[in-house]
């Protein structure tokens, strides 16, 4: 007895399969998460260094060059990208695709720990984080209350951010903006000269003064009490009356040298939603988490913290959700999904001439997508672009099967047999038939699943959806469809006197006309072979012409438009966040003049909150994030809006750098990344120059950009080491002292209740805001002699890079391009193009890297 024979005999069977194939489907459905693409996993480790005051020179040479030579003897490394910036060192160590992250991140950190000791005293510990392309924020939030500045800090940070992060599925959160409350201890530099002290004095007695000491217990034969030494300050006043000596006949306390002010923290980034300033948080979700249930519950979350600080006039404002776009997109593809069916069902009922047997092949359609939605719950797949494109794919290829069993049980039908003889006889004449229909769909996609690079992970659950539908429908033509047929299969003749029917014979005998004519047609061919070979030749090689003619672009994936588009704005490296923050408002106002525009959300001196890997903040930059209204509402597409705004700041703001671009659907960066490499830094930055205006003057070039860049303007301090020896003054000190003058110092902390804020010591605003400033500083040796700086080093002002990058191990530059009006692989084949005519210097070489490298892998 074959599989048929015991669907139609033993029908309990197949109903128990199906209702439990069919139940436990809607039920994994009910579980699976939404997303907009599948993630597209690059085994990536991020290891973060701060060395606080360092160089990016200083920095390369301590830090990263060190951890550098320990990360890279790691198994499965493909590349290791550094870079150092003042005062932090970040590096990239991106694994072969299929690597075990989690043990590598392991192993990375011990060997980091060996080396730790190794490493200057001044830097911190470095962490170490995994990163992927789809970490990425998904929610952005704008916070404003009606208290002021500081309390409105101390709320966000202590009291709503750890509400927010309680919610399941929510990763690492970012604040942008805001004011911290800091104790400021304004040392004033001559009243430090006058009484003969130095600055690391002033320093030393505060920390020395704010210590808490478990000093023991006190124990008798009945009872015991702690006995602990309360040292920490509990007002203001006890820090401005700090002693710092008794020399010169009297005490000297802080207050006669600074200005203890309670005030707050120098404001390193700002954070406005349509010109209203607030506290941003950015929110990423973990790597397994549903973004859409995660926004779902945040929405509810919201309301209740609104509620509950209302009396602080607290208003959180979502100023970017990716969730929505990710439904809409979902819901458009279910739509279609449903469009398909219908469409189905309407022209089954014209070949097969009765409702019952079209539903009878339509069961097929259920039956094998919710038995899918088992196997994409198993696999820990989503519902995505791909997976319901799948299955909007798939729904003409499951009713194939049926179809063609159901046409051939029809004709055994009228053959006069029963309906079980003509099922049981129809099914095995064509099952074969019906296997290999299935098969070749298969073989088709199945391969797919296997491709092992970044490509793979978007098309591995697209294609494990179509073979999993199919081969359910096989499942189905052999089972469910000839037990259906064979209880309410009927033989429909066709009447005149039925409306419906002549239609069905009017339609039939288009298709009758059709057939005849595609049968001389198919006569001529094999009458003619030469001639339909010569044909079939000439079509393959149109092809190849067309495809070498470039006419087909290569992209890794189609950007697509969201409405939203993304603006950088670099100010000259001298502007001040004060001066960043007034003309990036004056941007920000004549962007929501703009009919097209509905929302801007503007993250001013802060780091990129779009980037996947967290960047480091700058007080010269900007970025904005513009909401533009939906399509149907707005004459422009997004790309033509971004070009007209990106002209006018061009024209309008002298010396301002533009970059500017289209979110598209997976918020990548950069389509087009070279590494250039070279021991010769001339050599490699004229190099870098060179192509970069190359790569300008191509046509679809747009916001090209070097990564290490001259020109950050810096005090060069030389030190003559046989001075200060005789001087009796180190290094160590002239660097801590400088550094404790400059940047400041908050190794102390000033408690008020469970929060904690910084005591920061350093010279008085007014002592350093010119360079000449620097020269004026004094220090104080072990004689108590005061020292200038003048007196053992030169200083000279000159400009550096602002950071400097390697790539394995080599000193390196990156240029980066996005791209217009042309697909990234058409400006890639451009840039090779030029370079094959005019190679760069002797020594420089150039690599591919980013998207268009994983894209090259991929397409090979």
């Amino acid at each position: 007895m074959n599989l048929t024979e015991l669907s139609i005999k033993r029908p309990s069977i197949i109903i128990v399969i199906f209702s439990v194939l069919m139940l436990g489907g809607y039920f994994c459905y009910t579980t699976l998460r939404y997303e907009l693409l599948p993630p597209m996993e690059v085994p990536t480790l991020v290891v973060t260094t701060p060395y606080p005051g360092a160089s990016p020179e200083e920095v390369e040479q301590s830090v990263t060059k060190k951890v550098e030579d320990v990360v890279s003897s790691l198994d499965r490394v493909k590349t290791v990208l550094s870079q150092s910036y003042e005062g932090v060192s970040v590096i990239m160590i991106e694994f072969s695709v299929g690597t075990d992250i989690e043990s590598k991140e392991q192993e990375a950190q011990r060997k980091i720990n060996n080396i730790l000791n190794t490493l200057p005293e001044d830097v911190e510990s470095p962490s170490i984080s995994k990163v992927s392309p789809s970490d990425r924020p998904i929610v952005e939030l704008t916070i404003v209350s009606s208290v002021d500045a500081q309390a409105s800090f101390d709320l966000v940070e202590n009291e709503i951010l750890p509400q927010i992060q309680q919610i399941e599925g929510i990763g690492e959160t970012r604040m942008l903006g805001g004011q911290k409350r800091e104790i400021q201890v304004n040392v004033d530099k001559n009243k430090l000269i006058h009484y003969g002290l130095s600055l690391s004095q002033v320093t030393d007695v505060i920390g020395n003064a704010n210590m808490d000491f478990p000093t023991g217990k006190v124990k008798s034969r009945e009872d015991q009490i702690t006995v602990r030494m309360a040292g920490k300050f509990s007002s203001i006043n006890q820090i401005r009356n700090l002693i710092i000596t008794t020399a010169k006949g009297g005490p000297i306390r802080i207050q006669d040298v600074a200005d203890v002010v309670d005030g707050s923290a120098d404001q390193l980034s700002i954070n406005r939603f349509n010109g209203q300033e607030g506290i941003g948080i950015s929110i990423k979700k973990q790597s397994n988490a549903n973004g859409v249930t995660i926004s779902e519950e945040l929405r509810t979350k919201i309301a209740s913290i609104e509620e509950k600080y209302k009396a602080q006039g607290v208003k959180i404002i979502i100023a970017d959700d990716t969730s929505e776009f990710t439904l809409e997109a979902a819901d458009a593809v279910t739509h279609d999904l449903i469009i398909a069916i219908i469409l189905v069902a309407a022209v089954m009922l014209l070949f097969l001439h009765s409702i019952r047997d079209s539903l009878i092949v339509l069961v097929a359609i259920p039956a094998s997508l919710l038995s899918t939605f088992i196997a994409m719950y198993a696999f820990g797949y989503s519902l995505n672009l791909m997976t319901l494109l799948a299955m909007s794919l798939v729904i003409g290829i499951l009713v194939d099967d049926s179809i063609v069993v159901l046409e051939n049980i029809h004709r055994h039908l009228h053959m006069g047999k029963n309906k079980v003889q003509a099922t049981i006889d129809g099914r095995k004449e064509i099952g074969f038939s019906a296997m290999a229909i299935t098969m070749v769909d298969v073989v088709v996609f199945a391969p797919i699943t296997m491709i092992d690079t970044i490509i793979g992970d978007v098309l591995r659950q697209y294609s494990v959806t179509i073979v999993v539908s199919t081969l359910m429908s096989l499942f189905v033509c052999y089972t469910l469809t000839p037990w259906l047929a064979s209880r309410f299969g009927q033989v429909t003749h066709l009447s005149k006197d039925n409306f419906f029917h002549r239609f069905l014979m009017a339609f039939e005998s288009v298709i009758d006309k059709l057939t005849n004519w595609y049968t001389n047609q198919l006569k001529w061919t094999l009458t003619h072979k030469l001639i339909m070979t010569g044909i079939v030749l000439g079509a393959f090689v149109m092809t190849g012409v067309i495809m070498k003619m470039g006419i087909l672009g290569q992209e890794m994936v189609a950007a697509g438009d969201r409405g939203k588009i993304q603006i950088k704005l670099e100010y000259d490296k001298r502007t001040s966040i004060t001066e960043n923050n007034l003309r990036t408002l004056e941007i920000e106002n004549y962007l929501l003049a703009q009919p097209e525009v509905a929302t801007v959300f503007s993250n001013v001196g802060g780091a990129s909150t779009s980037a996947m890997v967290a960047t480091i903040g700058s007080e010269n930059k900007t970025e904005l994030t513009v909401g533009l209204v939906p399509v149907e509402k707005r004459e422009l597409t997004s790309k033509d809006f971004m070009l007209n705004v990106k002209k006018y700041l061009e024209e309008t703001y002298s010396g301002l750098e533009v970059n500017s671009v289209v979110i598209g659907i997976t918020q990548s960066e950069e389509p087009i990344q070279l590494v250039l490499n070279s021991e010769n830094k001339e050599e490699l930055m004229r190099s870098a120059t060179e192509l970069a205006a190359r790569i300008k003057a191509m046509p679809g070039a747009n916001d090209v950009s070097v990564s290490v860049e001259e020109g950050s303007p810096e005090l060069a301090i030389d030190i003559d080491r046989e001075k200060l020896a005789q001087l009796g003054l180190s290094i160590g000190q002239i660097g801590s002292t400088l550094q404790n003058a400059y940047s400041g110092n908050t190794d102390a902390k000033y408690r008020v209740g469970n929060n904690e804020y910084d005591i920061n010591v350093r010279l008085d605003e007014f002592d350093r805001s010119n360079p000449s400033d620097v020269e004026a500083i004094t220090f104080v040796n072990n004689k108590g002699e005061q020292i200038a700086l003048t007196q053992f080093a030169t200083i000279k002002q000159s400009s550096g890079p602002s950071m400097l990058e390697r790539k394995n191990r080599r000193t390196s530059v990156t240029l980066k391009s996005n791209v217009l009006g042309v697909t990234s692989g058409t400006l890639a084949e451009s840039i090779n193009k030029s370079l094959a005519e005019k190679p760069l210097a002797a020594g420089v070489e150039v690599r591919w890297t980013g998207d268009f490298e994983r894209q090259t892998e991929s397409f090979k």
